[in-house]
């Protein structure tokens, strides 16, 4: 909530200090034309891009009750594990990351945000809960209690062997922890290959070949998410 504070500020600054240079420069009419013709265009834009997102949005939703997300998420299942060795197997944010990811990699950044949402919630859930089996660990001073707490939330309906790869102490409460900020990283980074957001974009302003981008776009988030990967894990290694 801070954070988009700041960018209202910041927003607000810009927009004060461009009418008002256009008041003191004398003209004001092509502030008039600029706002009205801005806001049309950004209506439209939005209409546009209402439906690519309820488009995708809806392929989506028609390809994980068909079970191809879950095919998808199950070749994905190893690089998973391999970002996110602490979260505990079979819990609920690895299924909303993977679908995040996938919808990264087809370009859906509209699409992504919901399931990317839902990946924080769950995973400040996971966070509670090492707090609270943390808390109790030093009541009870059991030295098991504090993993075997942290795969309750994965028990249900799942393989009761299933352990946690997490050790350490779980973050301060309003702290992201270290998932929160692997996932948050990943997901800035987001291999795509295919940039469908991108290519509505262009095809609404009237690029000749919207589809352009592709290898460009391939190449240069191939190596954001590749540097990513190596922050995140050198991190991880460092903590």
């Amino acid at each position: 909530m801070r954070g988009m504070e700041e960018m209202n500020v910041i927003w607000g600054v810009m927009l004060l200090t461009g009418i008002g240079y256009g008041v003191l420069t004398g003209r004001v009419n092509a502030i008039s034309e600029a706002l009205l013709s801005s806001a049309k265009e950004g209506v439209s834009l939005c209409v546009a891009m209402l439906g690519v997102m309820a488009l995708w949005s809806g392929m989506m939703e028609i390809a994980k009750d068909a079970g191809l997300i879950q095919a998808i998420a199950g070749k994905l299942r190893p690089v998973m594990r391999f970002l996110f060795p602490a979260i505990p197997e079979g819990h609920p944010a690895l299924e909303s990351i993977t679908t995040n990811c996938i919808c990264n990699l087809l370009g859906l950044g509209s699409a992504s945000t919901v399931y990317g949402l839902k990946a924080m919630e769950e995973l400040e859930a996971l966070e509670e809960e090492r707090r609270t089996t943390e808390s109790l660990s030093r009541n009870e001073s059991s030295p098991d209690s504090l993993e075997h707490s942290a795969n309750q939330r994965c028990k249900k309906g799942k393989d009761p062997g299933m352990r946690s790869r997490w050790s350490g102490r779980p973050a301060p409460r309003g702290t992201a922890s270290n998932e929160m900020c692997n996932f948050l990283i990943l997901n800035i980074s987001s291999l795509q290959l295919i940039p469908m957001t991108m290519i509505a974009y262009r095809s609404q302003y009237g690029s000749v070949n919207p589809t352009a981008i592709l290898a460009p776009g391939i190449v240069a988030t191939a190596v954001s998410t590749g540097v990513a990967v190596i922050f995140c894990r050198a991190m991880d290694h460092l903590r």
